[in-house]
């Protein structure tokens, strides 16, 4: 069992420390390259547990989340222009965002694993997704609401107010930024039901 699920820990081990390294680059004013390759962890969990079950996707889950644990670390070490590029606020809210979001998609694709193929995969991810956007996010950047992580200069960056894309209005930037992350999210959980289909169309519900 064990060589057999090898590809799918490698892979979320790769997604987890892709999308930490890439994290550090903006995509314009809102966005991250690591919003885009984050979600396909989600991609990685749904596979490992249509083929091999909900345990086999929760032991996947743990390792990314000991990866991410492992990341933090490293990035609490290398000092950026403003301080570590990793601060306890990120990393809790990291840490917490993924375990949290990455087991309720388990719990979620396993109760609608009987249905049609695409349901199971779509509604865990669109639910993970935002579990894992507005954890991350609220942890993260909103000394406010959560006081007890202190503040950094992440939390002063994305506390102004900033007007979002295409002429919309001002938002704070934390949740600009977190509703443009979901939209994103969003996108590629759709998007992530190809390759789903093709990883798993000869396994069984």
């Amino acid at each position: 069992m064990m060589r057999s699920t090898l590809p799918g820990i490698l892979a979320m081990a790769l997604v987890v420390v892709a999308s930490n390294i890439l994290v550090q680059f903006f995509v314009g004013d809102w966005l991250t390259w690591g919003a885009f390759t984050y979600p396909i962890a989600f991609l990685v969990t749904d596979v490992m547990n249509r083929i091999y079950g909900a345990a086999v996707a929760r032991r996947v889950v743990l390792v990314g989340f000991v990866v991410g644990l492992v990341c933090s670390l490293i990035g609490t070490q290398i000092m950026g222009e403003y301080g570590p590029l990793v601060t306890l606020r990120i990393a809790v809210a990291s840490g917490t965002g993924f375990l949290v979001a990455q087991l309720v998609d388990v719990v979620v694709f396993n109760r609608l694993r009987g249905g049609a193929w695409w349901r199971a995969p779509l509604a865990s991810s669109v639910v993970g997704s935002t579990l894992d956007t507005a954890l991350f996010f609220t942890i993260a950047f909103s000394a406010g609401l959560v006081p007890m992580l202190g503040a950094d200069h992440n939390t002063a960056f994305f506390n102004e107010a900033v007007a979002l894309p295409f002429g919309g209005p001002e938002l704070t930037r934390w949740i600009g930024t977190g509703v443009i992350d979901w939209c994103v999210k969003m996108g590629i959980a759709l998007l992530a039901l190809v390759p789903f289909r093709l990883l798993t169309a000869a396994r069984p519900a």
